[in-house]
């Protein structure tokens, strides 16, 4: 029996390469919304897949909420009529003009951002405060069809007149360290005084809070279960003290995919799982209880046999995650295989079945980390019975589009 992922035609598809399964995908855009209870407080994470296809099949099964980590993502997710983007990103530096300049380009979509410090809130809001006529509608063809077929997203429509370029505020979500150290402002008395910073500024609006709690990542249900509520219970009681302070807090999003089930359980948060869009090797070990697909694999080529039981891939740091120990792949056909070298472009494993491979031969193998595998690839090979396609850009893995 052939394995799900084999392209009957692979010989024509280049090395490395990523393939993508858009049954699959479907398949857990419907589980994301099934675990949710709809789709009114599911806001998936773009990060993951950059491409402007999966948006648009997110679209069609009622998606309109959507986070992203660049302004990059945040354009794509526009120019494909989205109507509600997070960028949960705290802009600063010429990324605040950037931010500006797309709430003006794009004024179907509503645009929010995140924020944890004073200085960089006061720069948003002086820049928001500027002559509206500072934005400049720029346009451009972006990605996300087969290759040799171009296509332009949608844009804002050209317009003569300056008071038409954008909104009036933006809504800035405050960021909370709910327990992982990276972004975010503690909970306590300075969370406070920044949400009512943000109220009290020109061209800014309270947007909510914003907890991320990626350090919770346990394997044992029950474990993970209890460290999300013991890490939101403090950010809950935030939201109640800046509602009786007169403080709008008119949405609290939280959790990636490992904290999905037990976020999705509350009525009144919205969840940004990513990852479970295509899943991966290291999330499938992980989180038994998530019931997801995978549906990105790794095509990579035998270039060399430097011993008797030694394979050299073509499947090197620029074609998979590198970051993290290994594994960072794993070959479903070759379960014995011990990783001996990993360079720019070359992998080097050792099998007890390289006799059964000849150089030229496909492998294929599932990514340990999917989010940074897919930001190395300029283009996704799409599979679809079994016969690979067509081609989809990786638009937003560029960190700027047009903006």
């Amino acid at each position: 029996m052939t394995d799900w992922f084999h392209a009957g035609n692979e010989r024509d598809i280049p090395s490395p390469a990523l393939l993508i399964y858009p049954d699959r995908v479907r398949e857990n855009i419907r589980r994301m919304i099934a675990v949710a209870g709809g789709v009114a407080r599911l806001r998936p994470h773009i990060k993951t897949h950059k491409m402007a296809e999966v948006i648009r099949m997110q679209m069609d099964e009622g998606i309109t909420k959507f986070k992203c980590a660049t302004v990059a993502e945040a354009e794509m997710a526009a120019g494909c009529g989205a109507a509600d983007v997070l960028l949960a990103y705290q802009p600063v530096g010429p990324n605040i003009q950037r931010v500006v300049r797309l709430a003006k380009a794009f004024p179907g979509t509503r645009f929010s951002v995140i924020a944890d410090d004073a200085e960089a809130i006061r720069a948003l809001s002086a820049v928001m405060a500027e002559d509206p006529g500072s934005a400049r509608d720029s346009r451009a063809t972006l990605g996300g069809r087969p290759s040799g077929s171009e296509e332009t997203l949608p844009r804002a429509a050209a317009t003569d007149t300056p008071a038409a370029c954008g909104p009036q505020s933006l809504d800035v979500l405050l960021d909370i360290d709910c327990g992982q150290g990276r972004t975010g402002v503690p909970l306590g008395p300075k969370a406070v005084e920044l949400y009512r910073l943000i109220a009290l500024l020109p061209g800014l609006k309270p947007g909510g809070l914003h907890a991320y709690d990626g350090h919770i990542h346990d394997s044992d249900l029950a474990v993970r279960t209890k460290n999300c509520e013991a890490a939101f219970a403090p950010v809950n009681a935030l939201r109640q003290e800046l509602i009786n302070a007169g403080l709008p807090v008119p949405r609290v999003v939280a959790g990636g995919t490992p904290t999905f089930p037990m976020h999705s359980k509350r009525g009144d948060v919205e969840c940004s799982p990513g990852t479970c869009v295509f899943w991966d090797a290291g999330y499938g070990a992980k989180f038994s209880d998530l019931d997801f697909l995978l549906a990105a694999v790794l095509l990579t080529r035998v270039v060399s046999k430097p011993g008797a039981n030694r394979l050299c891939l073509d499947l090197g740091h620029k074609a998979v995650a590198s970051e993290m120990p290994h594994p960072r792949v794993q070959f479903p056909n070759l379960t014995d295989a011990k990783f001996v070298a990993h360079n720019e472009e070359h992998l080097v494993v050792e099998t007890g079945h390289a006799g059964a491979f000849k150089v030229g031969d496909c492998v294929y193998g599932i990514p340990w980390h999917i989010c940074p595998t897919v930001a190395l690839h300029s283009e996704a090979v799409v599979v679809e019975n079994g016969k690979a396609t067509a081609r989809w850009r990786v638009a937003a893995r560029e960190r700027r589009l047009t903006i």
